[in-house]
């Protein structure tokens, strides 16, 4: 496989990565460098790892998960926005913003964000693909997206305060949406 397929895939996949990097970096206001590099780092991993996972399953697996991997993507994504949209509305200056950088949260979020890698690795493994390298230039790519998503919405969330917290709950609850509605056409 060519490398400029592979990097379209890449970039394709790291879309959503991106939007997160910018709705998550809103709700925290500012980023420091270690929660710019804990979420690029997980989510290049996650993004890398779910294509191989895919490749290796074999199309079984990947049949019985593709009936709910869309409902998976969905509640987490969800559950984080409700979650950064609550913090948002709860005027409690005591009350700490959750980081979406740490803990189960980070987790869900490179979850969500690299399910869509795994249908990858299985078309992967259908058309006689060998995984490394494109797990590689996939994980790249989407730590450089999450880095360049971090960076931008906290220069949004600076600016526009409160409102872009709130923005960017509704924003990964639309991009859950946008997931479900996606595989449910297919």
């Amino acid at each position: 496989m060519e490398f400029i397929n592979i990097a379209g895939i890449a970039l394709g996949l790291a879309m959503d990565a991106f939007a997160v990097a910018i709705a998550s970096s809103i709700t925290l206001r500012s980023v420091s460098p270690r929660q710019v590099f804990r979420l690029a780092f997980h989510f290049g991993l996650f993004q890398a790892m779910m294509p191989v996972l895919g490749w290796l399953a074999g199309k079984s697996v990947a049949d019985v998960f593709g009936k709910w991997d869309h409902w998976v993507a969905f509640g987490l994504l969800a559950f984080i926005g409700i979650r950064a949209i609550h913090a948002a509305l709860t005027d409690n200056p005591e009350e700490d913003v959750p980081d979406p950088t740490r803990g189960i949260s980070l987790v869900m979020l490179s979850v969500a964000t690299s399910i869509d890698a795994l249908a990858v690795g299985l078309s992967f493994a259908m058309l006689h693909v060998r995984i490394w390298y494109p797990a590689l230039v996939i994980g790249i790519v989407a730590a450089t997206m999450t880095t360049l998503g971090m960076l931008l919405g906290t220069r949004l969330g600076s600016r526009f305060g409160r409102n872009t917290e709130i923005a960017g709950g509704l924003i990964l609850i639309i991009i859950g949406l946008n997931i479900l509605i996606q595989h449910l056409r297919e």
